[in-house]
């Protein structure tokens, strides 16, 4: 029977909670809805979801079904039990293997089947599984890192089939105790049993060079290996004393040549040096970390102060983009040039300047203008006048929502990986902030479970009173592998920048979970904020004014304090008590911003907790006296005339108010209007201006839209289950239904297009492959007209399907969506 249409009886014998259950463990099941349980089926086996189910697993889930994909064979009914994978997993229990596979069936991912042809009695009142049918494409052609069997390489590796038969026979004629064989597959069986037991192997590598054992250990874990000149080095057998472990290896055929420079352990030899198990250490407990304790007050004061500087520091950054805006590059981003810059204003390097830089980003703090291709801020900004705990919670929120990791920035661009929308980076670049390189659509799932991690280890531990746990990259990436072994990779791609950055938000204090991130891993928002705003030190009003023309700030200052001294003084250091030194340059700055002396001196005197030092004053008001002898302005066109009374009259007139009129001397008179606009009106009051314009050339002004006022970021948890409407409602059409499931009789064709028809075809086609089958299709032409051939399928790949007609001796490339049906034979092609 077809794997789909057994695992669809399964589904339909189930109960409603038992399907409750697995739509909330695996949500792309009905999203959308499915039909009938015969749909059902045909998703969960399909390849994407069968991905992402796996992608949730734990290791001792993983190792199970591995395990069981090895020793079945859905081709020919082969199943496998509890017991008999207990016998290839080390320090295993039947009733733990069990147990597991039990988890697995609830998940749809393996399936209750009949024992195995010859089966004892014993053995067939034992639950017998098989797993979905997409498994071996999802899991890859590396099961539990164990290579593929002689007998497969023979088939798959024409090279290597070339030479096996004479392999065996130089090794028979040499001692070795291996059957001789005159064709590469009956080589390939005798290999397999030469090196079938931990004891075979071991009488085998006792001649073998030394550093052989280990080199086979450096595949303990994974099949495949890089050997320069593999298919030369492999093709004589080496006798000599000094020869290499590697070509002793590759001699005798324990290592497999696949190309010129790539080598493969086959699967029985890795199983031997494993000690005959497919699985070597197997534990339902998680490892548990050697961690290390530090006192709660330094965990909370260092939270706190990462919280105070990262939200001072921002308000320097919105300042200064407020000043000058981060200009782009062509190719998107903001350049090193640009942060450089930024780097030097904010003094701080320029790594941790574009982590501020995406995280203001993300958190709408600052926007693309699309008119001057520039980051700036936008304008009535709401996070400005937030209280500093909300402001925290606004930045932590966008954070966890975010879609970019922004400890990539800087870090070299990888042209092996594509990025967004398959974008390939050139090798030797790096990653620029605020680019299109630092987006990671896995990052918010990434981050939650981190900080789950963080939180259920920092629970383990169990720390005395006043003392917190230590959590390094180490100790949660180990967890991790542990929970999800799928995502290992995402996670150690990903998982120090997100510790860093979590730590310059607060949510880890001195290397240990603090209290605020304790509240955000519980989803408490609302608790981390009571937190915070009862330990946050409150911003202060005043600085210390010193006779060497500076101003020291005592501790973190009140942003609009900052800001209105960052007009008139250029900051200095690092940390909260940052110096602010005057000079004529910074005086005049805040001069030509519109200031007086008068004002500067009497906000110094309200915001200083001394007196304000003489040469500072004088410094104030005697750049002051100096200042404005020349003024500089903005005209886009003049009005000149030697009648005095006529300009004086063309001030007054209401209808020239839109020209934005200044006098400037006693016979000239400045507009912002362009000189044709300004000629056109005062040609409409009746006057008779000449136009002078510099080569006719017409001056225009171009305004930007001022872009809407960011809205506050609300995170919303990452959904690992449907709604439970949407639940109820897939139960209500799956029950109504239900008389279609093959379960009361014959199984009804399923309706061409629909989605159980293309994986029941596909499972044909990959089973055909498999044992070289033919198969009759019914394929539509391009005219929509059907024909019915018979081919023998070679290869499915991208959505096409390459087949082999034996009537022509032709392969050709068909679509799948062109395929109505597939049909079996019986008949092999040989």
């Amino acid at each position: 029977m077809s794997l789909i249409r057994a695992l669809s009886k399964e589904l339909q014998a189930r109960s409603d909670e038992s399907l409750r259950a697995l739509f909330s463990a695996r949500p792309d099941l009905i999203s959308p809805g499915v039909p009938d349980f015969a749909a059902l089926a045909a998703r969960a086996s399909g390849r994407v979801s069968v991905q992402r189910a796996l992608e949730r697993l734990n290791r001792p889930q993983m190792q199970v079904l591995e395990t069981l994909h090895l020793c079945t064979n859905a081709d020919t009914g082969h199943s496998a039990s509890a017991a008999m994978l207990k016998k290839l997993i080390n320090g295993s229990s039947v009733a733990a293997v069990d147990r597991i596979l039990h988890s697995l069936q609830e998940l749809a991912l393996v399936h209750r089947a009949d024992p195995p042809h010859g089966a004892t009695p014993a053995a067939a009142k034992q639950r017998h599984y098989l797993p979905v049918g997409s498994l071996k494409d999802v899991i890859g052609i590396y099961p539990a890192g164990l290579g593929r069997s002689y007998t497969e390489l023979v088939r798959l590796q024409p090279a290597f089939a070339q030479r096996v038969v004479q392999l065996v026979g130089e090794l028979h004629r040499g001692g070795a105790t291996i059957s001789p064989a005159t064709t590469p597959m009956e080589a390939a069986l005798s290999l397999q049993h030469w090196t079938a037991t931990p004891e075979s192997l071991q009488q085998i590598l006792a001649t073998a060079p030394d550093r052989t054992a280990a080199l086979l250990a450096r595949f303990g874990n994974w099949a495949m290996g890089a050997v320069p000149q593999a298919q030369r080095r492999a093709s004589v057998l080496h006798e000599s004393a000094d020869v290499g472990p590697v070509d002793w290896l590759l001699a005798r055929g324990l290592l497999v040549p696949l190309d010129a420079a790539h080598v493969e352990l086959p699967h029985s030899v890795g199983v031997s040096l494993r000690g005959g198990y497919v699985i070597e250490n197997f534990s339902l407990a998680p490892p548990v970390p050697r961690l290390g304790h530090t006192s709660a007050g330094l965990r909370r004061n260092a939270a706190l102060g990462a919280i105070a500087e990262t939200l001072r520091l921002v308000g320097e950054v919105l300042y200064t983009v407020r000043e000058q805006p981060l200009a782009t590059l062509r190719s998107g981003g903001v350049g090193v040039r640009e942060m450089k810059r930024l780097a030097d204003s904010l003094r701080i390097d320029v790594h941790e300047t574009g982590v501020l830089a995406e995280l203001c980003g993300m958190a709408g703090l600052l926007r693309l203008d699309v008119d001057s291709s520039a980051w700036v801020q936008p304008p009535q900004l709401e996070w400005l006048s937030l209280p500093r705990q909300e402001q925290w919670l606004w930045l932590v929120n966008a954070w966890l929502a975010s879609e970019r990791a922004p400890s990539l920035v800087g870090q070299p661009v990888n042209a092996a990986a594509p990025g967004p929308a398959g974008h390939r980076g050139p090798a030797g670049t790096t990653i620029n902030a605020l680019s299109a390189e630092a987006q990671r659509p896995d990052a918010p799932v990434v981050r939650k479970r981190v900080l789950e991690i963080l939180h259920e280890l920092t629970l383990e531990a169990a720390a005395p009173d006043g003392q917190a746990p230590v959590l390094d990259a180490a100790a949660v990436l180990e967890r991790a592998e542990w929970t999800q072994p799928r995502m290992a990779r995402r996670f150690s791609s990903l998982i120090r920048g997100i510790l860093a950055e979590a730590e310059m938000l607060g949510l880890i204090g001195s290397g240990a979970l603090s209290q605020l991130g304790a509240a955000i891993a519980a989803e408490q928002p609302d608790d981390a904020l009571g937190i915070l705003g009862e330990h946050l030190p409150a911003a202060l009003q005043h600085v210390l004014l010193q006779a060497d023309l500076t101003a020291v700030a005592p501790g973190y200052l009140d942003p609009e304090l900052s800001e209105r001294l960052l007009t008139m003084a250029a900051a200095e250091g690092q940390g909260p008590a940052t110096i602010y030194r005057f000079s004529v340059t910074s005086v005049r700055r805040a001069l030509d911003a519109g200031q007086d002396a008068a004002a500067m001196l009497d906000f110094l005197r309200q915001h200083s907790a001394t007196a304000i030092p003489q040469p500072l004053q004088y410094l104030i008001e005697d750049t002051a006296a100096r200042h404005s002898r020349l003024r500089v302005g903005a005209a886009a066109s003049f009005v000149q005339s030697e009648d005095e009374a006529a300009l004086l009259e063309l001030l007054n007139a209401p209808a020239a108010a839109g020209l934005g009129l200044v006098r400037i001397a006693p016979t000239v008179v400045v507009s912002h209007a362009a000189p044709r606009e300004t000629a056109q009106v005062l040609r409409g009051l009746g006057l008779a201006p000449v136009l002078e314009e510099a080569a006719s050339a017409v001056v225009r002004l171009r305004r930007s839209t001022p872009a809407p006022g960011s809205g506050r970021p609300v995170y919303t948890a990452p959904r690992t289950a449907p709604p439970e409407a949407d639940i109820e409602a897939q139960l209500a059409v799956l029950r109504a239904n239900g008389s279609r499931a093959p379960g009361s009789g014959a199984n009804p064709p399923a309706a061409p297009g629909s989605e159980e028809a293309t994986q029941l075809g596909l499972e044909t086609l990959l089973k055909a492959i498999r044992l070289r089958q033919r198969v009759i299709m019914n394929v539509v032409d391009s005219m929509g007209n059907a024909t019915r051939e018979t081919v023998v399928p070679v290869a499915v790949n991208g959505g096409r399907v390459r087949v082999f007609d034996p009537d022509k001796e032709i392969e050709r490339v068909l679509s799948i969506h062109r395929i109505i049906d597939v049909e079996a034979t019986e008949e092999l092609f040989q």
